[in-house]
């Protein structure tokens, strides 16, 4: 029997980005559903903050050179790879100097250059998508932790849902305490619909500005299961849930890989 495949798509993981709840869950989980039998695959942004000298990362020439056009300009895509050890855990990290500057200084880029955050979710999800397509694997679950990869489940869904690579894939997102300021650009949904969105897609979004609370709502409406990770999610991210019957693993104040296997069964 083959293993079970889980694609992660994150938004941090620790160490190349400093602890929180998320980066550490962004090691962790992957680390404990790896060592539970299934095999998986990891991705993250490549942020300028990020040494990749200290951290070993290299590029991967057979899957760098896309290009991938957002708004009508192209953006190179490159991949890079690190190895975690003593896990042996590779992590593929999403690259283009437009959207992951070489030094932005001591922040990230979502938060030092805030206004390219709509085309930088846009960016990481398709270059993630498109690079699990050229390695030919099958994933079982697509799991997305933070905001960056709130697109992935309407991508998988929607663009990519006839593709060998997610046809039956499952999508399980996890939400976390953390979002960002102010709202994406006002062209967000345009642009969107130059990505092969239809109207129905798009429709809670159709109009209005996307804070996190919307862009969340995106993410959830199109996954197939949730994970609370903390909290203090907002209570109308709760209800949200409750109201559109989406399966939800609870946040019962500890983190318990087991949990987490066992609700990828469930769906």
């Amino acid at each position: 029997m083959s293993k079970e495949k889980v694609l992660f798509v994150n938004q941090e993981i620790m160490p190349y980005i400093p602890e929180s709840e998320m980066s550490k869950a962004g090691l962790d989980l992957p680390k404990g559903i790896q060592e539970r039998g299934y095999e998986v695959r990891t991705f993250m942004p490549k942020y300028g903050c990020i040494n990749e000298r200290r951290n070993q990362l290299h590029e991967v020439i057979r899957l760098s050179g896309m290009n991938l056009i957002i708004d009508d300009t192209d953006h190179p895509l490159i991949i890079k790879v690190a190895t975690l050890q003593p896990a042996r855990m590779q992590v593929y990290f999403i690259y283009n100097e437009d959207y992951f500057q070489r030094n932005p200084g001591k922040g990230l880029e979502t938060e030092e250059l805030p206004e390219l955050n709509d085309e930088r979710c846009i960016f990481f999800v398709r270059g993630t998508i498109e690079t699990v397509k050229k390695l030919r694997w099958e994933a079982s679950i697509v799991h997305c932790q933070g905001w960056l990869s709130a697109l992935t489940p309407l991508y998988v869904k929607k663009v990519y849902a006839d593709d060998p690579s997610f046809r039956g894939s499952k999508v399980v997102y996890s939400l976390y305490g953390s979002s960002f300021n102010g709202q994406l650009d006002p062209r967000f949904e345009e642009k969107l619909r130059m990505e092969g969105f239809s109207d129905d897609d798009l429709k809670s979004i159709a109009g209005r500005p996307v804070d996190f609370t919307a862009l969340a709502k995106l993410a959830l409406a199109h996954s197939d299961g949730v994970i609370i990770h903390t909290e203090t999610v907002a209570q109308e991210l709760l209800d949200f849930i409750e109201e559109n019957k989406i399966p939800c693993l609870p946040y019962e104040g500890s983190f318990d890989v087991d949990k987490y296997a066992e609700f990828y069964k469930t769906l």
